[in-house]
């Protein structure tokens, strides 16, 4: 569990995790995370479209300054908003209020419409500063970040593991599917079928045990103590210094503009 860090790394597991060169890139992995949490906090809390507006801006010049590829990035936020979608056309049709139109009998009113824009531009604003503060991370700098700024070791080693087999387990299952297909098992809506996917799950409960216990007798066996140990310390540069009194900045705007147009 011990590695040497130094800022600008290229990734040490292989997560698929996109890498940052610029601006953001360079921080101090303890300040990106903590900015994150602010902003997240912050933008949550805003209301007016207009403060909302420039919350999405920020998010937006986080991601010029992380220099991170437009294409990609536009289509996993995408992939977020598939989720929401659905809430964001019901909302007009389920809050009362001035009419709009009406489909089918139901009236869509303004301040449903309103709700909807600002709970999308609230969402992305916050999924679009995650993905350029904390999402760009190589997973093990996120683990050592977390655990110098105090957070319980149970829950980083949880977070590592869990990210590095998550993989494992993963082509473990794709071996069992492999195997079952293999003896003609075609899945159905049948007790059959829901009887072999259930020996599936145990039967990967049970791999996942003892791999488990295979990782740590060879952990123990390399002398692992239960302690994350960094070769490479972080350190607070003066950019890391600016960027967060820039950032408290822009926060204070967006709360005093959200104050204004109350």
């Amino acid at each position: 569990m011990a590695h040497v860090l130094e800022q600008g790394d290229t990734t040490l597991t292989e997560t698929g995790a996109a890498q940052v060169s610029g601006l953001i890139g360079s921080l101090d992995p303890r300040i990106r995370i903590l900015a994150a949490i602010g902003f997240g906090i912050v933008v949550v809390g805003l209301s007016s479209l207009n403060a909302l507006c420039a919350a999405m801006l920020l998010s937006a010049a986080l991601l010029w300054a992380s220099r991170l590829p437009l294409g990609p990035t536009l289509k996993r936020m995408a992939m977020m908003d598939g989720f929401i979608i659905f809430m964001l056309v019901l909302l007009p049709f389920s809050i009362p209020g001035d009419p709009i139109f009406t489909l089918w009998g139901f009236a869509a009113s303004w301040q449903g419409l309103w709700r909807a824009v600002e709970i999308a531009l609230t969402a992305n604003a916050v999924i679009l500063a995650l993905m350029t503060l904390v999402g760009t991370m190589e997973p093990v700098t996120l683990g050592h970040a977390l655990y110098k700024m105090r957070v319980p070791e149970i829950l980083v080693h949880l977070l590592m593991f869990t990210i590095r087999y998550i993989e494992v387990l993963r082509e473990e299952y794709l071996r069992l599917r492999s195997a079952m297909k293999v003896r003609g098992f075609r899945p159905g809506t049948n007790w059959h079928t829901y009887r072999s996917f259930g020996y599936l799950v145990g039967m990967m409960l049970v791999r996942a045990i003892e791999r488990s216990e295979r990782i740590l007798g060879a952990m123990k066996c390399r002398g692992f103590s239960g302690r994350i140990y960094l070769l490479k310390d972080f350190a607070l540069t003066a950019a890391d210094r600016r960027f967060s009194l820039i950032f408290v900045i822009a926060m204070a705007l967006l709360i005093c503009l959200e104050l204004a147009w109350r």
